[in-house]
């Protein structure tokens, strides 16, 4: 039996769009199931029990386990030693010694990420900081 020419050709062009088509099914489901970071600011909470809030550029990619996360702030409490009560005070992360403008957060350590409301008492307090 003399097999076609044409049908190899046809074969192969057919098996090369069939693993193309796949490749872009698979990519639009991962862009449809990614969050959506609508908020400016986000918390973050680790499993070490701290809490930071920042602007959050990304959650990580499947090839990327952490997370970027900028103008960090966290709370930090202090107490008055004359009448031992304690206020907490919302802090801007880059002041140490080693100054940094970001955080890099590996996802393991993730317990909670949760947007900021603008009116909420921590976008309050950040605005205050900025003007």
């Amino acid at each position: 039996m003399k097999k076609q020419k044409g049908a190899g050709t046809f074969a192969a062009v057919a098996s090369v769009a069939l693993v193309l088509l796949l490749l872009l099914a698979v990519f639009v489901l991962w862009q449809s199931s990614r969050v959506k970071l609508n908020n400016t600011y986000h918390a973050v909470f680790l499993d070490s029990g701290q809490a930071y809030f920042g602007k959050l550029e990304s959650l990580g990619t499947p090839w990327s386990p952490y997370i970027v996360l900028t103008d960090v702030y966290y709370v930090q409490s202090v107490t008055n030693p004359e009448t031992k009560q304690t206020n907490n005070i919302l802090v801007k992360r880059g002041k140490e010694w080693h100054g940094p403008d970001r955080m890099i957060i590996n996802n393991r350590h993730l317990i909670l990420v949760e947007p900021v409301s603008d009116s909420s008492k921590v976008a309050q307090l950040i605005a205050e900081t900025k003007k």
